[in-house]
């Protein structure tokens, strides 16, 4: 269970493993991402904010992205970006998001918890800023129900997660841990053999046999249903009140200094999306899957987009809390030591995006300006 917070904001981080970067094709980071969307064309007569010709912005294939990729689909970046164009690029993985961050190959970025704050404490604070929230939830612990009954049933098997130090391997080192039981969080060896595997194979890895289970993300969970797998554990019923940061949208310091008008502009589009998909959520899970279809080339089934969809939670509030819990499960796990995590968000563009749209101002939980 998550620890408590005072005791976590007393700690500093450093990071004494340094994560493996899936590197993809395109562009080096990530995949670029085109479309011949026409809500996604820019507006004749629209001027660029700034005069700037274009904003990069970056986000997963996972339905926990579902922001992005409904805001993307439906146009509302573009929208309200007016001339300034929107350029997309998709990765698997977030260290190779901030690496792509870093290298001012995109702006802005829909990322998990870990990867924010390993990019925050590696760079010493100087390299992101969380500037919102965008889901909570959709990671669920899936098995082989011939080979896995019950919870303890978990020891002695190989289960997957998606990337040695991503949200979800802290999460399922973590919850190792509180069993008692024991994993070198480097190899992966112990108790329970944990197999670090891209989601886009885990499935089929899944299939021959070669792991008996995963801690994944939606859609790769309901994609193991649909194999014959059993959800044998929903992250949610870990947390208070089953909410948890699974996604957060970052921003590099230096794109936020010098375009903080570009920024609102996305932010917008972000609210936007959010309170369209909670509004309206069998149209905008149709919207999800289509961008997924555009950017992968194939969409997702009914057995496994719905059961996926509905157990994610679109919010504007990046539930900061629980940044400092997963903070802590990092360092449990001895993927982070010391701890600072303050300054890591700044919310003030976001607050100001929620007050003028008559929505409810967010926190940082004492990490950042608010």
């Amino acid at each position: 269970m998550p620890a408590n917070r005072s005791t976590l904001l007393r700690r500093g981080i450093a990071v004494v493993a340094a994560l493996p970067l899936l590197t993809l094709a395109a562009c080096g980071y990530g995949s670029d991402s085109k479309s011949t969307n026409s809500k996604e064309k820019v507006a004749a007569g629209s001027s660029k904010i700034d005069g700037l010709a274009s904003v990069k912005i970056g986000y997963f294939g996972n339905l926990t992205h579902g922001t992005a990729l409904v805001g993307r689909e439906q146009g509302l970046f573009q929208k309200e970006l007016g001339a300034t164009k929107a350029e997309y690029a998709t990765f698997n993985a977030g260290p190779s998001e901030i690496e792509a961050l870093n290298s001012g190959s995109i702006d802005i970025g829909w990322i998990g918890p870990s990867p924010s704050i390993n990019g925050y404490t590696k760079s010493n604070g100087k390299s992101l800023k969380i500037i919102g929230g965008s889901a909570s939830g959709g990671v669920k612990l899936v098995v082989n129900p011939k080979k896995i009954k019950s919870l303890k049933d978990v020891k002695g098997k190989k289960i997957a997660t998606p990337q040695l130090g991503n949200t979800q391997d802290v999460a399922f080192l973590n919850w190792i841990a509180d069993q008692g039981w024991k994993v070198d969080a480097q190899s992966g060896k112990g108790d329970v053999t944990v197999v670090r595997t891209d989601n886009k194979i885990t499935p089929d890895a899944y299939k021959a046999g070669s792991i008996d289970g995963a801690w994944v993300p939606e859609p790769t969970a309901s994609k193991l249903v649909a194999e014959g797998g059993k959800v044998l554990l929903d992250e949610s019923t870990l947390w208070p009140d089953k909410k948890f940061v699974i996604t957060n949208i970052i921003v590099s310091q230096k794109f936020l200094k010098a375009h903080p008008k570009v920024v609102e502009a996305v932010l917008k589009g972000s609210v936007a999306a959010n309170k369209w998909i909670n509004a309206n959520p069998t149209e905008a899970k149709a919207a999800a899957n289509k961008q997924l279809e555009a950017d992968s080339g194939k969409a997702l089934k009914a057995n496994v987009l719905d059961p996926a969809w509905s157990s994610i939670q679109f919010t504007n509030d990046p539930l900061a809390s629980t940044l400092s819990t997963e903070a802590a499960h990092a360092v449990k796990a001895g993927l982070l030591a010391k701890p600072d995590l303050n300054g890591i968000y700044d919310l003030t563009i976001l607050n100001k995006v929620l007050k003028a749209d008559g929505e409810s101002t967010v926190d940082a939980a004492g990490l950042g300006t608010s």
